[in-house]
């Protein structure tokens, strides 16, 4: 696919009605997934669901489910969690986009949609073994971010993890933070 147009681009908090939708893209990341972990289908052909996706639609103040569609139709999603740790304010905690929409931008711009639109800092992290999802990450979040993040990787898992801060601040953030 050649570089897609931004004005055909959504990010959408998806409701609970349509979970299906992430439900169904789910076994697409799985499978793209499969070259980097090891699992495979059950006896029916199906990966198993993904742990805990409904709480994602249940808790909305702390899970949130983005479903990102290019000229109105699924192309990815991302799921987000608020972790408010002394590290981080929000998790990615996956991200998907289908392979025809690859190296057409598409996840560039949901990359920096969300972390403009959930204005905090943020933890990113890849699986030790999925190397194109490394340079990703840090090619997006270098680009975002003007080189400002830190690296590290978790000593046991060896999974590298990004931190960054939303590089723009809304104006109630701007006035809490003045005010303290």
């Amino acid at each position: 696919m050649r570089a897609a147009s931004e004005a055909h681009m959504r990010l959408s908090l998806l409701p609970a009605r349509q979970k299906q939708i992430i439900h169904n893209l789910m076994q697409f990341y799985f499978y793209d997934f499969t070259e980097f972990l090891d699992f495979d289908v059950n006896a029916e052909g199906m990966y198993s669901a993904y742990p805990d996706l409904e709480l994602f639609f249940t808790s909305r103040g702390d899970k949130f489910p983005f479903l990102i569609t290019y000229q109105q139709q699924p192309a990815g999603f991302a799921l987000v969690e608020r972790i408010d740790t002394a590290a981080a304010d929000y998790y990615l905690t996956e991200f998907f986009v289908m392979k025809k929409y690859r190296r057409s931008g598409l996840g560039t711009w949901a990359a920096k949609e969300l972390f403009d639109r959930l204005q905090g800092s943020w933890k990113v992290t890849e699986v030790a073994s999925n190397v194109p999802a490394q340079a990703f990450w840090r090619k997006v979040i270098h680009a975002y971010t003007n080189g400002s993040y830190r690296e590290e990787k978790d000593p046991e898992s060896g999974n590298p993890s990004q931190y960054l801060q939303s590089r723009r601040m809304n104006k109630t953030q701007t006035h809490q933070h003045e005010s303290q």
